[in-house]
């Protein structure tokens, strides 16, 4: 049997978190490819060469869209340690879900687009890290296309980020003629050869400096020059302030043709903390040695529609996980079997016989859990509350065919449990709930799932309302009785007063102190 405290140390957990199209699910592929998880060739499963796609964007909306909108969790093992890690949505409307994925992260990595710097949902993704004091390394990717200069981008890091970059490896050649990165660790120059369409491992070349000045003239002195000025000024990678969010170790490559990445996942081996003792709702630790405990930070259905079944997605805080054990919710005190866990690779699974802290479990068919819960064995533990973030957008949904309300009801109560969107009643109850929503997709996204998962086409009617605030039971009648003031309530228990307008909320906010009136977290979601 396995020290749980020996095997965390060999744990490196953390999320990719990007502005959409910058590159992130590209680069998640490829640290598969390299940490050995897919075939000889991108895109190919290990074990399941053949298959059509790899195994990060899984759902069927997500290949249609182009983009990531559900995060995924994904284990290989590199360089004798156990890699987790955990995809996110880049689009600002599905902020909430990177927000829960961040707090079973260690740490992330920010992938930035080389022409396009820093974004305004990297800045706001950014400070979630800084709110949960998560250090982040930063891949400056497409180096391979045209962009700005790199000590242009480290200027845009510094000033904007109010973080210190402290460059890792650094580019030889210009954005769109990439040549290779010299490591400053080593003072090594590694040139890169491309592959057809980056599928394979990019064959690399070390390089001495008479060599490089032949070979490659005035981009390898530009270069050098660089690595001069940031000795010079003292951007070297420290981490101490790393882990405390002061400074950021930057990469620079490029995921589609493969070049730096592997210098990238050695980064993330060598600086990434491994799981510490985690924090409980009293302040107090838990200790990695303790009996088993996790934190359910994801509840997803329809992964396989062959399956039909639900997973609650659960860190790994402490102790050593045995399949089949008993464990104990903390919200129900109901005990539940863990004889279904599995090991998630994206859409795929395999039976999860252990696990230790830093792992993600997906527990199949543990319907009472919810986001946000926390499951243990002998020992009680509670971990502090995820919040959710205000809606501002909300719809009115109806099925149909209403001899299909049965699948309706059921699928809404599900996507309301997973956090996918929030479900809002009043009096007309189940009928016709009304959904909130952070951004306008979710509800694109509800839509689709309710069709293709539940069989329940549904219609959407717009509603006046425009803001939220978190209220009680208490205060609910008052607000009711207002012009212009709705309070709904979710499954949970949470009463949510909407407002037509912010104008009307900050006049009852000025009128009625004494009503409960509490702003949500990210108001405005990430964006």
């Amino acid at each position: 049997m396995s020290d749980p405290i020996v095997e965390a140390k060999r744990r490196r957990t953390f999320a990719i978190i990007s502005h959409p199209d910058a590159g992130k699910t590209t680069l998640t592929e490829k640290f598969l490819l390299y940490g050995g998880a897919l075939g000889k060739e991108a895109g190919t499963v290990k074990a399941r060469e053949g298959r059509r796609s790899a195994t990060s964007d899984w759902m069927e909306l997500e290949q249609q869209r182009g983009i990531s909108i559900t995060s995924t969790v994904l284990q290989f093992e590199y360089r004798d340690c156990v890699v987790n890690l955990l995809d996110t949505p880049g689009h600002r409307d599905f902020s909430e879900d990177t927000y829960r994925v961040l707090a079973a992260a260690d740490a992330a990595v920010m992938v930035l687009d080389a022409a396009k710097g820093i974004e305004p949902q990297t800045l706001k993704l950014f400070e979630v890290c800084r709110e949960r004091e998560i250090p982040f390394l930063t891949f400056i990717n497409k180096w391979d296309r045209p962009g700005k200069d790199p000590l242009q981008l480290l200027d845009e890091i510094e000033e904007t980020l109010v973080v210190e970059p402290t460059p890792v490896t650094w580019p030889v050649g210009i954005p769109g003629d990439f040549r290779g990165v010299v490591h400053r660790g080593t003072g090594v120059y590694t040139r890169f050869e491309r592959t057809a369409r980056g599928s394979t491992i990019a064959p690399e070349e070390e390089v001495d400096e008479a060599s490089a000045e032949a070979q490659d003239g005035e981009w390898w002195l530009q270069a050098k020059d660089e690595v001069d000025l940031l000795d010079e000024i003292g951007r070297v990678v420290d981490q101490k302030t790393f882990l405390a969010g002061e400074s950021t170790p930057v990469f620079f490559g490029s995921a589609l043709t493969n070049f730096g990445v592997r210098f990238l996942l050695d980064g993330v081996v060598d600086l990434v903390p491994p799981p510490a003792p985690r924090i409980l709702a009293d302040g107090s630790r838990r200790a990695l040695d303790d009996p088993f405990a996790g934190l359910v930070f994801k509840v997803q259905a329809g992964m396989d529609k062959s399956h039909r079944d639900r997973i609650a997605f659960v860190r790994v805080c402490s102790g050593r996980f045995e399949r089949g054990i008993t464990a104990i919710a903390e919200r129900t005190e109901r005990q539940f079997s863990t004889k279904y866990a599995q090991a998630m690779f994206g859409q795929d699974r395999d039976t999860a016989d252990e696990a230790y802290p830093g792992d993600v479990l997906g527990l199949v068919n543990a319907n009472d859990l919810r986001v946000g819960d926390a499951v243990y064995v002998d020992k009680p533990a509670s971990f502090p509350d995820l919040p959710a973030f205000a809606p501002e957008h909300f719809m009115r949904a109806r099925v149909k065919d209403t001899s299909k309300f049965k699948q309706f009801r059921k699928g809404i109560a599900q996507l309301d449990e997973e956090g996918a969107i929030q479900v809002l009643r009043d009096e007309m109850g189940d009928q016709a709930p009304i959904l909130a929503a952070v951004g306008p997709m979710q509800f694109e996204v509800a839509n689709y799932r309710l069709q293709n998962e539940f069989g329940a086409e549904i219609e959407m009617t717009s509603t006046p309302y425009t803001i939220a605030r978190k209220t009680d039971e208490e205060s609910g009648p008052q607000l009711n009785a207002m012009q212009g003031v709705s309070v709904l309530r979710r499954d949970n228990g949470t009463f949510l007063a909407l407002f037509e307008s912010k104008y009307w909320m900050d006049r009852v906010l000025a009128d009625h102190p004494e009503l409960t009136l509490e702003r949500m977290v990210a108001e405005g979601g990430l964006g």
